[in-house]
């Protein structure tokens, strides 16, 4: 069933979002990016004559705390919505379903934080830290049981669900993937936001115009082992790139001064160079840096070598030449996958890497190749740089997309599928 086909009208819908938002120390929203992104979906229920539920998580709370609590952002999701957005403030209480049971069309509801309850993760809290093995176990199976009835519960508020919640897609939390095995095939649904990630990731991962070029930043190697070794099965160019450059460089035997760097990944790197190889996939790597004398927006700056890097310097950023290299591979792709930027674009002074290969993807997005952006580091370039109406997909997952590119079965999509 899709949100599209599906008649609201007189139905009640819960509908799991991600607002899980950045909220300053005055509890304002800094960034409204995923409250936004749901909007679509609230909207077509309640223009539809439905009423809606809405759940969500916020933060990492380990129990009921006023600093994760989504009143905070009550205010805004009704000037958004347009709608006096009720709320409950415990998404297991009595209030909580009388006010789902009342709830007339064109009305929201906001349930509180479902993370202040254990039961929506599945993980036990507050063992002490020398619990034995045999009292983790207890304590497991307990959550285990009682999240069936948190499950059934939350369900139990609505007629129908709807997944609009892509950055939580990889997690069989309760209201991500186990709330839908209690509505029936013709009762459960992606949300317009979930359909898009789900087409964007299907479409870079099979649905491939050639060449096909990955963008893979971030400073380690082993984060994106598994994600690096599945693109080598599927992709033309690869280019390797952030911190993960350093790795690999000394692997080759270059001189990294003081650049971050795995020393226990070094085999790992060329083993990684060697299955390339075999697969003919052009791996591309830096060949000159942008170092600093510190980690630090102020530090004294220099070009050089990628493999000549002087002690008690490291690099923060990729230079010209290497600049030109990958946006000359970018340029003439005809889908790209972007995860993880180039240097430590936080800092002024070392944004020109990441910002380079933003321009070469809208260029290439512009002569026709269907560009996929990703990760929380890779959406913040784009934003930063003005250059997000420039690709053809931002992802709003973190975690999911890469789990995705990794070949993983998604538990909140695969529970809509099921």
């Amino acid at each position: 069933m899709t949100i599209d086909q599906f008649n609201f009208a007189g139905k009640k819908a819960f509908v799991r979002v991600d607002f899980n938002v950045p909220l300053d120390e005055n509890f304002n929203i800094t960034d409204d990016t995923r409250i936004r992104a749901a909007l679509p979906t609230l909207k077509k229920i309640l223009n539809g004559g439905g009423s809606v539920i809405i759940g969500s998580h916020l933060g990492r709370p380990k129990g009921v705390t006023n600093k994760y609590s989504l009143k905070h952002i009550l205010g805004h999701v009704s000037e958004l919505l347009g709608v006096d957005v009720q709320f409950a403030n415990d998404c297991m209480s009595e209030e909580a379903a009388m006010k789902a049971a009342a709830l007339q069309p064109g009305e929201a509801l906001l349930l509180e934080n479902l993370r202040f309850y254990a039961e929506e993760e599945g993980k036990p809290r507050g063992l002490a830290d020398d619990a034995t093995d045999d009292e983790k176990a207890v304590a497991k199976k307990a959550v285990k049981e009682s999240q069936k009835d948190f499950t059934k519960k939350l369900a139990s508020y609505a007629d129908c669900y709807v997944n609009d919640a892509f950055g939580t897609a990889h997690r069989a939390h309760a209201s991500t993937a186990l709330i839908a095995a209690y509505f029936d095939k013709d009762h459960k649904m992606f949300g317009y936001l979930m359909e898009k990630e789900v087409k964007a990731v299907d479409k870079v991962m099979n649905d491939i115009q050639r060449p096909f070029t990955a963008i893979m930043g971030g400073s380690k190697v082993s984060s994106k082992i598994e994600i690096i070794e599945n693109l080598l099965s599927k992709v033309d160019n690869l280019i390797v790139t952030g911190g993960m450059t350093y790795t690999f460089t000394k692997a080759m035997g270059g001189k990294i001064g003081n650049s971050i760097c795995e020393e226990d990944k070094l085999e790992l790197a060329l083993e990684l160079m060697k299955k390339a190889k075999e697969k003919g996939v052009n791996l591309v790597l830096a060949t000159d840096a942008k170092i600093a004398d510190s980690f630090s927006n102020d530090a004294n700056t220099r070009f050089c070598k990628v493999n000549e890097i002087p002690d008690g310097w490291e690099g923060l950023d990729i230079g010209p030449e290497s600049e030109k290299a990958f946006a000359e591979v970018i340029k003439n792709s005809k889908t790209i996958l972007w995860n993880g930027p180039t240097g430590v674009f936080e800092f002024e002074n070392f944004t020109h890497g990441s910002r380079s290969v933003g321009e070469a993807i809208v260029e290439a997005t512009k002569n026709g190749a269907f560009s996929l952006v990703g990760g929380g580091d890779s959406v913040a370039c784009v934003n930063k740089f003005g250059l997000a109406s420039g690709v053809s997909y931002v992802s709003t997952g973190g975690g999911a997309l890469l789990e995705a590119i990794e070949g993983k079965v998604l538990p909140g999509i695969a529970a809509i599928n099921a």
